[in-house]
C-alpha cells in the first residue's frame, strides 16, 4: 500500500483549521484582550432615557440599579453566593456580560415611599396591570431584549441590546454602531 500525501495532507489541512475554529470561537477569551467600554453605549443610555420617561408618563417611576459595570464590579457579583455571603445573582464572570460592554441596564421600580423594589405584581398607578410588564413592554418598543424572555436564567430586572452582535463577537473587538 502506497502513501497518499494527498490525503495526509488535507487530514492536516483539517486539523490546522479545527484547531483555528477552537482557538477563535471555543475558547474562552483572554480578559486581557476584550475591549471594555467605559460607559453606556450612546444609543442605550438615550433609550435608558426615554424608558425613565415613558414609564414616568405612566405614573410608574422607575430607577435606574446597574448600567455599565467594570469587571471588577461584575467579578464581585459574580462571587456573590459563591466565595461571598448572600444569593447568587448573576452567572456571568467579568467579561461575560454585556454590562461590561456597555449595553446592558438593571432596573427597579419605586413604590409609593420611594423605595426600589423588585415586585413583578405591584400595580401602583392602580390601573390593574402589573407595572414591570408595562415597564418591560415600553422597554421592548425601544428596542431592548428583556432578561425575564431568557430560555434559562431568568433576569427580570436585565434589559440589554446586542446590535446583532454576540458576546463572542464583542469579546473579540467588535463593536456596535455609534460607538
Amino acid at each position: 500500500m502506497k502513501f497518499n500525501w494527498i490525503k495526509a495532507c488535507l487530514v492536516l489541512i483539517s486539523f490546522g483549521l479545527l484547531a483555528v475554529v477552537l482557538y477563535k470561537y471555543m475558547l474562552p477569551p483572554n480578559l486581557d484582550d476584550i475591549k471594555l467600554a467605559d460607559e453606556l453605549h450612546p444609543i442605550v443610555a438615550e433609550k435608558k432615557d426615554e424608558l425613565i420617561q415613558r414609564a414616568n408618563e405612566l405614573d410608574i417611576p422607575i430607577i435606574i440599579t446597574a448600567g455599565y459595570r467594570s469587571l471588577e464590579e461584575q467579578n464581585e457579583l459574580y462571587e456573590k453566593g459563591r466565595l461571598n455571603t448572600g444569593n447568587i445573582v448573576t452567572y456571568a464572570k467579568g467579561g461575560e456580560s454585556l454590562h461590561n460592554f456597555g449595553l446592558a441596564i438593571d432596573f427597579a421600580i419605586l413604590n409609593k415611599q420611594g423605595e426600589a423594589i423588585w415586585d413583578m405584581d405591584y400595580d401602583g398607578n392602580d390601573n390593574r396591570k402589573s407595572d414591570w410588564m408595562e415597564v418591560v413592554t415600553i422597554a421592548k418598543g425601544l428596542g431592548f431584549e428583556w432578561g425575564g424572555d431568557w430560555p434559562g436564567f431568568k433576569d427580570y430586572p436585565h434589559l440589554q441590546m446586542t446590535f446583532g452582535l454576540s458576546l463572542r463577537e464583542l469579546q473579540q473587538g467588535r463593536q456596535p454602531k455609534g460607538q
